[in-house]
């Protein structure tokens, strides 16, 4: 029997990501949870002709606890997205709101797991996530429960985005899922560095090629006031989600991407579970973790999206992130910089 637990389960990625769990048939137990249409979300899911039972839960009268129960991973998508303008990690107008309110969202939903499912396997989606995993994990280690290996920043759609945008520049219908990008850092801005040199199969273009542009003129002035390198595939993955929150004018973020980008998460643990070990990667704790201790040390920080080695029950070890180009040396450390303060940001809110 395996059951999931999707909190935020109402909202514009915990929906999509909802029927993405039903229809996969990998699940006895679905069970959603937020503050408002759950149950009824959980109705229409039920007339899917697929074996898990969904069950949906509101705030009142312990539902938090009963979406909880029993729960073998944990999902949490829940908080207010980003406005026009607002990056996922500046201090910008409103941006201080954002991060308290989901903070705070965080802090008590996980509150609820170290008290209800200490031994599930958690996923945090919930923006900002340089900022909230460390939130998450701080809450947990004050219920006694913390164990890094079962702690996750889902930063899969910046490697969805990073092979998907490579395939757009090649052209000639080159199907994305044949390349695999490294993405390592955290899941914002600057602080994303998706490594084309290390990409497979190795990129024979030339430089003139990996420059051209992908994505809208938007994210050209953000990038470039970087003055690091000219190649707007980087800029893409980085600022990718920028360019969702424009052209949906306020009515949102990124959410179907993010839902899938979720689910493929979801399917490695799940694979893993069953025995077969994955790598994905992930945003980690790393010195709670086989060989990040040396990985952190380095860098100087200790929560940093890298390889991720999958088990039965969580992160077995993580990958070194190998040498890097000068590009992406100069790239890192920009990245360094500013998740230093995210990480910090994090702790600031428990007290730290």
């Amino acid at each position: 029997m395996t059951k999931i637990a999707l909190l935020g389960a109402a909202g514009q990625i915990g929906t999509p990501l909802s029927l993405l769990c039903k229809a996969s048939d990998l699940f006895d137990e679905i069970s959603l949870y937020d503050i408002v249409h759950a149950p009824g979300i959980a109705t229409d899911l039920n007339h899917i002709d697929t074996r898990a039972k969904v069950s949906g839960h509101l705030a009142e009268d312990g539902g938090l606890q009963k979406a909880l129960a029993r729960a073998d991973i944990v999902v949490v998508t829940a908080g207010i997205a980003r406005k026009p303008g607002m990056t996922r990690d500046d201090n910008v107008a409103g941006f201080l709101d954002l991060f308290k309110t989901n903070a705070s969202i965080i802090r008590d939903l996980f509150t609820e797991v170290a008290k209800t499912c200490p031994q599930a396997i958690c996923c945090v989606v919930t923006n900002p996530v340089n900022s909230t995993v460390p939130v998450a994990a701080e809450t947990l280690r004050q219920g006694g429960t913390y164990d890094p290996t079962r702690l996750f920043g889902v930063t899969t759609l910046d490697v969805v985005r990073a092979s998907t945008f490579i395939a757009h520049a090649l052209g000639g219908g080159a199907d994305p899922k044949s390349f695999k990008v490294p993405v390592i850092g955290g899941h914002s801005g600057a602080t994303i560095l998706p490594l084309y040199s290390h990409a497979v199969p190795k990129l024979c273009i030339d430089s003139a090629k990996l420059a051209q542009v992908i994505h809208s003129e938007l994210l050209l002035p953000i990038y470039f006031d970087l003055k690091l390198m000219t190649s707007s595939l980087y800029a893409g993955v980085q600022f990718g989600g920028d360019e969702i929150v424009e052209s949906k004018k306020g009515a949102g973020s990124a959410t179907t991407c993010m839902a899938y980008a979720g689910f493929r998460f979801i399917k490695a643990l799940i694979q893993a579970k069953s025995g077969t070990p994955v790598v994905e990667e992930a945003y980690v704790y790393l010195p709670g973790i086989q060989d990040g201790k040396e990985i952190a040390a380095r860098l100087g920080v200790d929560y940093f999206a890298v390889k991720v080695e999958l088990g039965p029950n969580g992160a077995t070890k993580v990958f070194d992130i190998g040498s890097l180009s000068d590009g992406e040396e100069k790239l890192l450390g920009v990245a360094l910089k500013d998740l230093k303060a995210n990480i910090q940001a994090g702790h600031a809110f428990m007290g730290l």
